[in-house]
């Protein structure tokens, strides 16, 4: 029964999910929704608070099953650490954004990084598309949720520089 589980966890589902929840816990312990945030100006169509979690869910969701499907399509050690490196560094770039905006209070900076965050999405959609069309299709929502997002961030940062 434990060569089971230890041999489930070595698995493309196993892996994928890891970096799913290390992106969602790191992303939603960085964010702070408290006094400096709701005393920020927002631009009218920015989405109600409690939409975030939701639309966050489905995309790391759709980026898991993306990771799995392309894990599956591999043929070497090298794509798998292309993709590990990819699906890594775009975990982090998503979790910094959190950690910029929130806890060091500098939506400025994480305008910057939305740069680096795009690009790191682009950079997964590029690494996957030759293995699984249908694995960087699912992260196009991904994709277009960060760009609302950052033209978001953009107006935040206009409406209430300097920070």
């Amino acid at each position: 029964m434990i060569e089971t589980a230890l041999s489930w966890l070595q698995t493309p589902e196993a892996i994928a999910i890891a970096i799913g929840l290390v992106t969602a816990i790191a992303g939603g312990l960085l964010t702070e929704i408290g006094p400096w945030y709701k005393t920020l100006k927002n631009p009218n169509w920015k989405p109600p608070d409690w939409a975030f979690g939701p639309i966050w869910t489905v995309i790391i969701t759709l980026a898991v099953i993306a990771g799995i499907l392309t894990w599956r399509q591999t043929a070497t050690t090298f794509d798998r650490q292309h993709l590990l490196l990819s699906f890594g560094v775009n975990c982090v770039l998503n979790a910094g954004w959190s950690g910029l905006f929130f806890k060091l209070r500098r939506p400025d900076w994480a305008l910057v990084e939305t740069c680096f965050l795009w690009a790191s999405i682009i950079w997964m959609m590029i690494a996957i598309y030759p293995l699984s069309t249908t694995a960087a299709l699912l992260l196009v929502p991904y994709l277009i949720w960060v760009s609302i997002a950052s033209v978001l961030n953009w107006k935040i940062v206009q409406l209430n520089k300097p920070f």
